[in-house]
């Protein structure tokens, strides 16, 4: 496999591995919540949390597709 191939495999194992501790997280902060609930809320963080709205990326925003000029 090559470093890109693993980065990527390592980057998706830290990502599923940050929402199943935010899932046991809620779990043991709020017992009382039904499974939609705690779904909704893990969803909730998956949307709301530092840098989703920018998509996790350092740097200035940009409009996507970029197309080069010339």
């Amino acid at each position: 496999m090559d470093s890109a191939a693993r980065n990527l495999e390592d980057a998706l194992e830290l990502a599923d591995l940050a929402e199943r501790m935010v899932r046991a997280r809620l779990r043991r902060q709020q017992p009382e919540l039904s499974i939609a609930e705690l779904e909704a809320r893990v969803r909730a963080w998956l949307h709301e949390r530092p840098g989703a709205p920018d998509g996790d990326a350092e740097g200035r925003r940009v409009e996507l597709p970029r197309r080069s000029k010339g």
